[in-house]
């Protein structure tokens, strides 16, 4: 018997999940756990934070779990989910699915010394840790996402965040940001690259 947490998918959440996802091989063998109860258990994990081996008995093994998490990871399911699912926002309020304008922004985090690889020192800020940096549409939803080390400048933070980006917004037309990203040269770039106005 399922049993239901708060961060379960709802069978209309769940029908929208499978939209994304590729077919089954007719070669391939039969699963022993339903792709549902795998989400529901990938769902409890993002939203408790617990460990994978951690996984209450009700859901698949954690190797399974992990091993579809490792899988939709690979084949960018993840990505695919987080743009349907932002551009179904922006049709139900109204709006084109593909922006045309956008607002970008850094935010200088702390971290814990376990987390050793990507962190630095934000001279600015007084913050030993991580940069996010962020382009989002005008309805906040996000469009982008890349993390530097916090002694990274805006400026270079920019040119990773915004790298490729055309392809996957084509509308995009203008951007928004504060004076940290100030400089002819990363303007040029970006209506080089990206798009045709700088704000």
């Amino acid at each position: 018997m399922r049993i239901k947490y708060p961060s379960s998918l709802t069978d209309a959440e769940w029908l929208c999940l499978q939209q994304f996802l590729p077919p089954r091989s007719p070669k391939g063998r039969l699963r022993r756990h339903s792709l549902r109860s795998v989400f529901d258990a990938l769902f409890y994990l993002l939203r408790t934070g617990c460990p994978w081996r951690y996984l209450p008995s009700n859901f698949p093994p954690w190797q399974t779990v992990y091993y579809h998490f490792r899988q939709s990871c690979r084949t960018g399911l993840w990505v695919h989910l987080w743009r349907g699912l932002r551009e179904a926002e922006r049709r139900r309020v109204g709006k084109n699915p593909h922006p045309s304008s956008a607002i970008m922004d850094a935010q200088s985090v702390k971290t814990v010394e376990e987390s050793a690889h990507i962190s630095g020192f934000d001279a600015h800020k007084c913050v030993k840790g991580r940069k996010r940096h962020l382009l989002v549409d005008t309805l906040g939803l996000p469009l982008m996402v890349y993390v530097t080390p916090a002694d990274m400048h805006d400026t270079q933070g920019a040119r990773r965040l915004l790298g490729g980006l055309k392809y996957f917004v084509p509308r995009l037309k203008k951007i928004w940001a504060d004076a940290a990203y100030r400089g002819k040269e990363l303007a040029g770039w970006c209506k080089r690259w990206v798009i045709g106005t700088w704000k």
